[in-house]
């Protein structure tokens, strides 16, 4: 078996011979000569500084830090990294050894700033692999956090370098690392570096780990390809330069690429197809990219020329298009020695669409292999970064190449004068562009088990314990964010670990009203928001249950029926259960005279009410024949003059309110609003007693001082504060509103307020609900 090949020199990437000399002076003389320093002599400088600091200390895994900083900067050199991600590289370990302000003093805020953000991608390294269902969807999630944490693309590239640096020490040593480490790497590092087009680092992460996950199945494998490496690469290659002669004579201009597959990708398709390694059509394959459809056709024609195509192997996705819009011409031929050779045939557009559209090569791939279809969620924003990682990589190249990128050798694309020149003029509008993309409108913060939360951007602990669980929300009580303790309204940032300390039962203690105020910043997630109204309403209906019992048991004691079950009252009163007719109790819908009335006796069954009220009824019957004069203030009853009637006072209906009556015993029609419960309730027992009634005219506009003003009940929820009552009075003042009456109770420092207000309709009653509703303090206001 062959043991994989840095493709990168490490001693070409730090430095020239003569550079030892910037490496020896002083921290002073260093601050004092930078403007002269070349990319080369910084980077020696950092790694010198480096070196006195931590000397020969090695990290838990045996690699000395010097060692790894210099295979990391290695890395980044050979894929154009610039010259303070090379920096940062020397300086990111042990924070202890050294801290961010000697970094931002020697070298700048720029490479503080990565350094500091590369320590905090770090801590990925205690996350543990899910068990269960969830893997796939925590494994999207790691990946999103990883995104989200590296507001600056270097940062990527630094976790992606030290972790091929890592693996490529373990190979050397021939010592296994951590298996959660090369887990990791397969699953959430090599995608990420598919997916910001790294395609080399990708290959020889997914080789690496690979090899040390399943070592038997990687020597199997890799012995089966060395025996033909060396011939099948060859063969590549010479069939990339017939083709392009081929593709030329027939007057295509085409870039022809190839490559043979790397082993992790050939062990996927053998064991996705249920094949051997002679079954494994694409071992060599070939890219066309032509300018248009006609030329793909075209080149196709080509191809076959040259090989026999397998007809059972060819695919037109041009034509017929894969769901995903995804185009190409894909055929397998025979080759020379009778093995297959597969070519994919594609225009420039289809190609970009492949690689960075909706059907980009990391989505089929990662979708194929399961990952993407474990739950993995997909969002615009989270597009918009990947679209951005993969620009500015291809602009830092062009850029490196447009300035001779050999000029500094070993600074990278965007060193030397040259390249800071060009970053002052160009690199600012991209910087700001990145910064923007990065300010994204969700954070992934950690719990003490490794666990990964999602939480819309400003989230507090408040909205982490309910996202944990909503039990734990209750219970909050307190948070510890990275093992200190913090307010519960402190806004919390990607890859921070928090704890939650929290209430062993929450009995008749739970979250704070104040939670909800949105001037204290407790919460930011509406799910949060939702999950505590609904904590808060469910408290109000427990208290409103236990008052209204505590009512009627009053009234069968006063009046003897102890006897009577609740089951019975609540029939009689039309609820479907004694718990309906005690929040009803609760909320004066029932009154103590309905109460008492039906623990009497059952309306239903009571033969001399009829007789008493039939004359009423009979002279409303006989009234109804008479027509009706249709003005007047106040409410008409449809078809009857003159006839007494009164507003509920169940329901306070108030001009256009829908209304209906009802015909009492003496005292005329009382009047309702359409779906009053307790109307429905005497209706339900009485339903020839229902008359239809309506609004008159008013003989004066409503804001005339004459309009006539209807009693209206409304109930305001505040967080409790000095000067509450007294800000909700002046602005009902402001429009014109009367009140008459009014009750205020305070408990767990929320304030219930019920007012009587008078108002012409119910226009001036919205207007005057909103207007309350804006009051500081205010959380919900209702008309009763």
């Amino acid at each position: 078996m062959s043991e994989p090949k840095p493709t990168i020199d490490a001693g070409h990437a730090c430095g020239t011979p003569n550079a030892p000399e910037a490496a020896t002076r002083g921290t002073s003389g260093a601050r004092e000569t930078d403007a002269h320093e070349t990319g080369n002599e910084r980077i020696e400088r950092a790694l010198a500084l480096a070196a006195d600091a931590v000397g020969e200390t090695a990290a838990p895994n045996g690699e000395g830090y010097l060692a790894h900083a210099r295979g990391t900067i290695a890395i980044l050199h050979a894929i154009g990294a610039d010259e303070a991600t090379q920096l940062a590289a020397a300086l990111v370990e042990p924070a202890t050894l050294l801290p961010r302000e000697a970094v931002d003093r020697e070298f700048g805020p720029e490479v503080g700033r990565l350094v500091d953000a590369m320590r905090q991608v770090r801590r990925l390294r205690a996350l543990r692999r899910p068990e269960g269902e969830d893997a796939g969807a925590q494994t999207e999630t790691l990946r999103r956090m990883l995104l989200a944490m590296a507001t600056d693309i270097r940062v990527v590239l630094l976790r992606l370098a030290s972790r091929l640096q890592t693996l490529r020490y373990h190979a050397a040593v021939r010592r296994d690392p951590d298996e959660p480490v090369s887990r990791e790497t397969l699953e959430v590092l090599a995608p990420l570096a598919n997916r910001i087009g790294l395609w080399q680092l990708k290959w020889e992460l997914e080789d690496l780990a690979f090899r040390f996950l399943q070592p038997e199945a990687y020597k199997s494998l890799a012995r089966a390809l060395e025996e033909k490496r060396v011939e099948r690469e060859a063969y590549v290659a010479d069939a990339t330069q017939r083709l392009r002669a081929r593709l030329a004579e027939a007057g295509l201009k085409a870039e022809v690429s190839g490559r043979p597959k790397h082993i992790f990708s050939i062990w996927n398709k053998m064991r996705a197809k249920s094949r051997g390694l002679e079954g494994i059509s694409d071992l060599r394959g070939l890219r066309v990219i032509v300018d248009t459809v006609a030329q793909c056709y075209a080149a196709l024609d080509v191809v076959h020329s040259m090989w026999r195509a397998i007809p059972e192997e060819y695919d037109d996705y041009i034509a017929r298009p894969k769901p995903n819009g995804y185009q190409s011409l894909h055929t397998v031929v025979t080759a020379e020695d009778g093995r297959p050779l597969e070519v994919q045939i594609r225009t420039e557009a289809m190609h970009r669409f492949a690689e960075y559209g909706v059907a980009s090569h990391w989505r089929y791939k990662e979708r194929a292999s399961g990952a993407a279809g474990a739950g993995a969620r997909s969002d615009q924003a989270y597009e918009d970064r990947i679209a951005w990682m993969r620009q500015l990589l291809a602009w830092q190249r062009e850029v490196g190449e447009a300035l001779g990128g050999a000029a500094v050798p070993g600074a990278g694309p965007m060193a030397g004068a040259a390249a800071a020149a060009v970053a002052g003029s160009e690199a600012g509008p991209a910087a700001e562009g990145a910064r923007a993309t990065a300010d994204e409108e969700r954070i992934y913060v950690l719990t003490p088990q490794a666990r990964v939360i999602e939480l819309p951007a400003g989230a507090t602990p408040v909205d982490f314990a309910y996202q944990v669980h909503t039990s734990l929300g209750h219970r909050c009580r307190g948070a510890k964010v990275d093992g200190h303790m913090v307010p519960l309204n402190t806004p919390l940032q990607n890859g921070q670990t928090v704890e939650i300390v929290a209430a062993k039962d929450t009995g008749h203690e739970g979250p704070s009203l104040d939670w909800l105020n949105p001037q204290l910043g407790y919460v930011k997630s509406q799910r949060t928001r939702a999950k505590l109204r609904q904590w808060f309403n469910a408290r109000e209906l427990e208290r409103d249950t236990a008052a209204g019992r505590e009512k009627v048991e009053k009234v069968l004691q006063r009046e003897g029926r102890t006897a009577l079950s609740f089951d019975e009252l609540a029939r009689r009163l039309g609820f479907p259960d004694p718990g309906a007719m005690f929040v009803a109790v609760a909320r004066d819908e029932v009154g103590p005279r309905q109460l008492e009335e039906a623990a009497r006796h059952d309306p239903a069954l009571d033969p001399t009410r009829a007789a008493i009220d039939e004359p009423d009824l009979a002279a409303i019957i006989a009234a109804r024949r008479r027509s009706s004069g249709g003005g007047g203030d106040g409410v008409l009853v449809v078809g009857i003059d003159s006839l007494l009637t009164q507003l509920a006072r169940c329901c306070r209906p108030v001009p256009p309110d829908p209304i209906v009556g009802f015909v009492t015993h003496g005292r005329g029609v009382s009047v309702h609003r359409r779906g009053c419960g307790t109307f429905a309730q005497m209706a339900a027992r009485s339903p020839d007693r229902v008359i239809d009634t309506e609004w008159g005219r008013q003989r004066v506009a409503p804001g005339d001082a004459r309009a006539r003003r209807y009693p209206v009940d409304i109930e305001v929820k505040a967080a409790d504060r000095t000067g509450l009552l007294r800000d909700i009075v002046e602005t009902v003042a402001r429009d014109r509103v009367n009140v008459i009456g009014m009750q205020t109770a305070t408990k767990r420092q929320e304030a219930r307020m019920r007012f009587t207000v008078e108002v012409t309709d119910a226009e001036q009653l919205q207007a005057t609900l909103a207007a309350v509703r804006a009051v500081p303090g205010v959380t919900s206001v209702r008309r009763a």
